[in-house]
């Protein structure tokens, strides 16, 4: 098979959100057009008793994975629990949905949450929530590599999640010495980010080395990733590979729409509470209610 070439390495750039949380952007708008239907990874350190508190969002999914640590959740929906390490939750948002994420205790949160657009057929379904426990998600190994199967298949095991926009979402940690080839599906956008460790990425002769908190977005062309593992720690990193929608973009904060007017729409609905947003009117978090 033949791999594809990283076309750029970049470093996660590090901010403050929501109330006390450090953000580490891995994966932002700027590059919407190369990595659709990707349209952020964030890489996230929830120090308590701090979060996220109540936000809206419309016309895309929130994928949160855990990595260390608990994390509190609570949506107008009435779902409401505890994310802890290992665990994933694929939010759908769809036509409508306000939620709340902090701290749990004296914990802190480290994990990641990835954005991934809905096409337009799909944008005004109704809210969901898929959540799987650690010891839930496929695993599976083989020569030193390990690979946890979050959305896709890997090494003969296949997730239970279901995608609504065809999505490859696979947490590798390769022991050294080791060397991967893993197909990607023809005509879909990948990318890889190395959460510890360094690896080579990319064809013979061609490769580049990623390191940790770094970003390779990979080329269209190729049937798969060649990643080799040269030094003595082994390396984690995340590879995500995504159907494209080919649909105009238009974002503003927490909606994603098609069209200027679809954004303006939603907005408005979330002001006014209508379209969606109806449960919002009488809806407040109790990690809001205890805060006041």
């Amino acid at each position: 098979m033949t791999s594809r070439s990283v076309l750029t390495v970049s470093e996660s750039v590090e901010q403050s959100e929501g109330e006390g949380t450090i953000i580490k952007r891995c994966l932002g708008e700027d590059v919407t057009d190369t990595v659709d239907p990707f349209l952020m990874l964030d890489e996230f350190i929830v120090n308590p008793p701090t979060g996220f508190p109540d936000h809206p969002h419309r016309g895309f999914e929130l994928v949160s994975y855990i990595l260390q640590g608990t994390g509190q959740h609570e949506d107008f929906m009435g779902h409401k629990g505890k994310l802890k390490t290992g665990d994933v939750q694929w939010l759908t948002a769809g036509r409508g949905i306000i939620h709340c994420e902090w701290s749990h205790g004296e914990e802190k949160a480290h994990g990641l949450q990835l954005w991934i657009n809905l096409a337009k057929k799909e944008k005004m379904q109704e809210p969901s929530i898929q959540e799987i426990v650690a010891e839930n998600i496929p695993v599976s190994s083989k020569e030193g590599i390990e690979v946890k199967v979050i959305a896709g298949e890997a090494f003969g095991v296949k997730s239970k999640i279901r995608t609504r926009t065809p999505t490859l979402y696979l947490h590798f940690t390769m022991n050294e010495g080791t060397t991967l080839n893993h197909p990607i599906p023809q005509g879909w956008n990948s990318f890889v980010h190395v959460l510890s460790g360094k690896a080579l990425f990319g064809p013979e002769n061609k490769e580049k080395l990623v390191k940790s908190t770094q970003t390779a977005i990979l080329s269209s062309e190729g049937e798969c990733v060649k990643v080799q593992n040269q030094w003595s720690d082994p390396c984690s990193f995340i590879l995500l590979g995504g159907q494209p929608l080919n649909e105009p973009v238009a974002q503003q904060g927490p909606f994603v729409m098609n069209t200027e007017e679809e954004l303006f729409q939603a907005m408005d609905d979330y002001k006014s509470c209508a379209n969606g947003f109806e449960r919002g009117r009488s809806w407040q978090s109790s990690f809001l209610q205890s805060s006041s």
